[in-house]
């Protein structure tokens, strides 16, 4: 099982917006153009999140994981129910959970389900001007993870993350929001989640690192170099693990 965190390892956000993205490449990418890729990722995840997500009703009310109210799901039929009206408040766990349940169906389903045909365009345009500028960083991470077991570990807020999934087609993964609880916890309930299996931690930042150490799991550092889109591979991902196994 690969654990990835998701933020600048499989997709690319915040180095466009401020411009770190292309920084090393000594005047090789043109950073305004990469600041404007990023700006219109920042727009059309927002549009997700607001429009289909109620992100900003539940904004406030982060959880790990989609699954984390389901023991306040009663089951209900949501085909006819009116979200918009139904007096949605914090402590109401049951609303929150329904909603929680609607997004996992638009989750399971994919975007093309639900944006319009305007939308899909501006999207896979933008899709395809950002792994072109990127030298396919996007493409690359999306054909690894079809090649194996992944799961996402964000210290972003879980909506907003999992409408990231959904735009940069990483398909249908399970996604953990470390926001509150730190990614050794999330890492600890991965290890339950799949027990008996070799685990291979993948990522960019401190604490994923130290995560995977207090695991004992392998732990490959992503970085415009050594390790990057598109020059990681399964064959470099698995010499990792032989060592560490």
């Amino acid at each position: 099982v690969y654990v990835w965190d998701m933020d600048e390892t499989l997709i690319l956000l915040k180095s466009l917006l401020d411009g770190t993205y292309a920084a090393p490449f000594s005047g090789l990418k043109d950073k305004k153009r990469g600041i404007e890729i990023g700006k219109q990722w920042e727009n059309l995840i927002l549009k997700v999140c607001d429009e289909y997500f109620f992100y900003e009703e539940i904004e406030d009310y982060n959880e790990p994981l989609l699954d984390a109210l389901s023991e306040y799901d009663d089951g209900r039929d949501l085909s006819k129910y009116n979200f918009n009206n139904d007096g949605f408040d914090d402590l109401n766990k049951r609303k929150l959970a329904y909603r929680h349940r609607s997004i996992k169906e638009k989750y399971s389903q994919g975007l093309h389900k639900i944006l319009d045909q305007q939308t899909i365009k501006l999207w896979t345009d933008l899709y395809n001007l950002t792994d072109s500028y990127s030298d396919g960083w996007l493409s690359s991470a999306h054909d690894l993870l079809k090649q194996s077991i992944n799961v996402l570990v964000t210290s972003g807020s879980l909506i907003p993350s999992l409408a990231k999934c959904l735009l940069y087609r990483l398909d249908d993964v399970i996604v953990y929001s470390s926001w509150e609880v730190g990614k050794l916890r999330c890492f600890s309930w991965i290890k339950e989640r799949y027990p008996n299996v070799k685990f291979c931690a993948i990522g960019d930042g401190k604490e994923e690192c130290e995560a995977a150490q207090a695991m004992r799991w392998p732990f490959i550092k992503m970085d415009l170099r050594p390790y990057r889109f598109p020059g990681l591979t399964m064959k470099v991902v698995q010499s990792f693990i032989d060592v560490a196994y």
